[in-house]
């Protein structure tokens, strides 16, 4: 049976995600707020759907932690589902994201339309300088950013190299940098057709200290992300 809904919900998933690229082009004559919302509605299609045909729901704490205010999330990244939840909470935030995703067909335009900020990963200070004066831009906006500091997706119980453009961002922006834990690669596992029943928790933890140094903001972000997201792994059942 979970074969069968895994199946439902991947055609499903694949489907709902075509007809919203196949139409937000509609929207691009007009402000970025539209074809933002338009986007939305891809997290708020499949999140029913996953729960309806596989039986995965999805468990927000914390969020009273959020200052009312732009911030910057500091997310671990485990599932797809991860680059969906933030645009659930809010179309307008912004993903820092690799380059290579503007190159997908369509995909890529609209998201540059959006304002998400697309990095060159080999690009090294100049990439640097252009993330801080998109991010600054985006912030200037009222908008929210979100990065994954380790830059990709890792499986449960695994953490990567937590990169210094988080670092960097907390230093020269003045922004509020919100650590996230998640366990949500136990259920939407990276590259895999099976999807888990189960409730996925994402968590907010509260806001970094300002005036630390950059190695000491990266420690404890690592520590902080690593222990939640452990202590969430365990919850769901992952020894």
């Amino acid at each position: 049976m979970l074969a069968i809904r895994s199946a439902l919900f991947n055609i499903f998933f694949f489907a709902w995600s075509t007809a919203i690229m196949a139409t937000a082009w509609l929207l691009l004559p007009l402000p970025p707020r539209f074809i933002q919302n338009h986007i939305g509605l891809w997290p708020r299609g499949n999140f029913p759907m996953l729960r309806l045909l596989v039986g995965t729901r999805f468990e927000v704490r914390g969020r009273e932690r959020i200052p009312d205010e732009p911030v910057i999330f500091a997310a671990k990244h485990q599932s797809a589902w991860d680059t969906m939840f933030f645009l659930w909470l809010d179309p307008a935030n912004a993903y820092v994201m690799k380059a290579e995703l503007g190159r997908i067909p369509l995909w890529g335009g609209y998201m540059r339309r959006c304002g998400h900020i697309m990095i060159d990963r080999t690009g090294g200070a100049g990439t640097m300088r252009e993330m801080m004066r998109a991010t600054e831009a985006v912030l200037a906006e009222g908008r929210s950013i979100v990065i994954f500091p380790e830059g990709t997706r890792k499986a449960p119980g695994e953490t990567g190299t937590y990169h210094p453009g988080i670092a960097a961002l907390y230093t020269q922006t003045g922004a509020k940098v919100v650590p996230v834990a998640l366990n949500s690669g136990i259920f939407w596992p990276r590259r895999a057709f099976f999807k888990k029943p189960g409730t996925i928790v994402i968590e907010f933890l509260d806001p970094m200290p300002e005036g630390l140094s950059r190695a000491a903001f990266m420690a404890q972000l690592k520590e902080r992300v690593e222990t939640a997201t452990r202590r969430l792994e365990s919850e769901a059942g992952l020894s």
